[in-house]
């Protein structure tokens, strides 16, 4: 996928493509001294990661505040940041915790004034009421939950990014947890699969 492809796809303006360029210079810098993406994914950054991360939007499209936990490199938060600059009361909380990969979040907001907040911390120490809680690569289904459950307990939906095992995390999820999901086929690898989550609770063990 080009730049050209990403705009036709989503109805990205020039500024919006312009900062995603920005972002994509800044993160291959910063990937060279620290692993924030595989190295050899950055030839496909468009396809696999900025797109990847841009197609959550269309799943909700009223939500305005978002919280990514374990937002490392800035997919999809960084992303879904750029693309809602400017829409009234839009708002990401960048939430990791590890320093270094807050301190290069940190540089990505500033440096294109984005509408979002970096916190160095655990994500499920985290007290925010946010219209949609998301998450990348972090924890098999069962683990992020966990992290997650602040969030949806507070009203949020989840919405999360999983490989072709998302299935089968699901089924070990509902050991531990009650809660209401549906699958998306990812836009952009059709291996891939977009959970949402509503109405997380703990299973009671008898």
């Amino acid at each position: 996928m080009t730049p050209a492809e990403f705009q036709a796809q989503t109805g990205a303006t020039p500024e919006q493509i312009a900062d995603l360029e920005a972002f994509i210079e800044r993160l291959a810098d910063a990937n060279a001294v620290m692993n924030l993406i595989g190295p050899a994914t950055l030839p496909g950054v468009w396809n696999r990661h900025v797109w990847d991360s841009a197609q959550l939007l269309d799943l909700a499209p009223e939500a305005r505040t978002w919280a990514d936990l374990g937002a490392g490199a800035g997919f999809p938060g960084v992303v879904l940041a750029i693309l809602m600059k400017g829409r009234p009361d839009a708002h990401v909380w960048l939430i990791d915790s590890l320093g270094k990969r807050c301190r290069f979040l940190q540089e990505m907001v500033d440096a294109l004034a984005l509408p979002a907040t970096v916190i160095n911390g655990r994500a499920e120490e985290q007290a925010l009421k946010v219209d949609v809680v998301t998450a990348r690569a972090v924890a098999p289904m069962e683990k992020l939950l966990g992290y997650a459950q602040p969030y949806l307990q507070r009203g949020a939906q989840g919405v999360f990014l999983k490989g072709e095992k998302a299935e089968a995390e699901l089924i070990e999820a509902r050991k531990v947890w009650h809660f209401e999901s549906s699958l998306s086929v990812s836009r952009s690898d059709p291996r891939g699969r977009i959970v949402s989550v509503r109405s997380l609770r703990r299973v009671h063990s008898r």
